[in-house]
């Protein structure tokens, strides 16, 4: 017997939020505005951090890491969703599709990494004040900001990888608006039982320990905020780890239910905006919470403005002079 030919297919449709046809305007607002903010404001934090003397600190400097990591992790999702809006439907090669998982995969899994430095930074400037310069000097910090971003490097090549190799016999349909991991294996026509456990123990190792680590730093947080005898201290510093905490259970939330604990039974629009809060919403959030919120960062926005303004008013007035 002849051996049966395969066609193979080398490019996908994206077909977005293709099911809101009538949304699909105000849809592409919404995210250009929220990319919009996202770039400016991280953008804002980098400037700022990097003018300001009194915010090279190692907690600024994860922050400062944290908003380059989230421009470029935004930047690997909108466009193309935006793109997908406007065209209602968007095709991509293969190669464009695992580029752009690749580099998913690699910004996710730093941003986890990133996020459980930060609770540990927390964790020792409240729990530990005294070992906190010896603990998290500048040499300590930048080796543990390398570290959260080597791992990540390296997280996205093995399931871009093994999915490389698999075959995609047809269709070529994707019910998603960017390139994932799930429902491209669900279109190929190999077995793909070795690389769903390969991309489960990664998801494990990455998403469940960096949450876990980060759970527990605020756990020791929490106990030690609560032996504060100011009421409005105790009350004013719960508020800030609570809003901190509340971010980082969006991101991990939502990128666990996707996946370690896959929502089979879901349909794809639920799970379109689970992936939402994770590579939408939260990318705007971190600056607005980690930094906006700061009294420090504050005040150092206003200095960099009022510097800038001042180096522009004394411009003017030399343009205006000489002419």
């Amino acid at each position: 017997m002849e051996p049966q030919n395969i066609s193979t297919v080398t490019e996908f449709q994206l077909l977005g939020f293709q099911d809101l046809l009538e949304w699909q305007t105000l849809l592409f607002s919404i995210f250009l505005f929220i990319y919009f903010l996202t770039v400016t404001v991280n953008v804002v934090i980098i400037v700022v951090v990097g003018q300001d003397q009194r915010l090279h600190s190692p907690t600024y400097m994860v922050l400062k890491h944290l908003s380059f990591l989230e421009i470029w992790y935004t930047s690997t999702i909108v466009p193309l969703l935006l793109s997908n809006l406007l065209s209602r439907g968007q095709s991509i090669s293969f190669p464009a599709y695992m580029a752009q998982l690749y580099f998913f995969v690699f910004f996710g899994a730093t941003e986890c990494f990133l996020l459980a430095m930060m609770a540990y930074d927390r964790y020792l400037a409240i729990c530990s004040p005294l070992h906190y310069t010896f603990l998290m000097s500048p040499e300590m910090c930048s080796k543990l900001v390398a570290t959260s971003w080597l791992p990540g490097f390296s997280t996205g090549f093995l399931p871009s990888l093994m999915i490389s190799k698999l075959d995609f016999c047809g269709p070529n349909q994707i019910n998603h608006f960017f390139c994932d991991l799930p429902p491209l294996m669900e279109l190929s026509c190999s077995r793909i039982y070795i690389t769903e456990m390969v991309i489960f123990i990664l998801s494990i190792a990455v998403l469940c320990i960096c949450f876990f680590l980060t759970l527990v730093s605020y756990v020791f947080i929490v106990s030690s905020l609560l032996r504060i005898p100011s009421a409005s201290g105790r009350m004013k510093t719960f508020a800030t780890c609570g809003s901190h905490l509340l971010v980082v259970t969006i991101y991990y939330g939502s990128m666990i239910s996707m996946y370690v604990f896959p929502n089979t039974h879901l349909s794809p629009e639920i799970n379109k905006i689970i992936s939402v809060f994770y590579t939408v919403v939260t990318p705007l959030l971190n600056p607005v919470i980690y930094s906006l919120r700061n009294k420090d960062f504050k005040v150092a926005v206003k200095k960099v403005v009022a510097s800038k303004c001042g180096i522009c008013g004394v411009r003017m007035k030399e343009i205006l002079f000489i002419s």
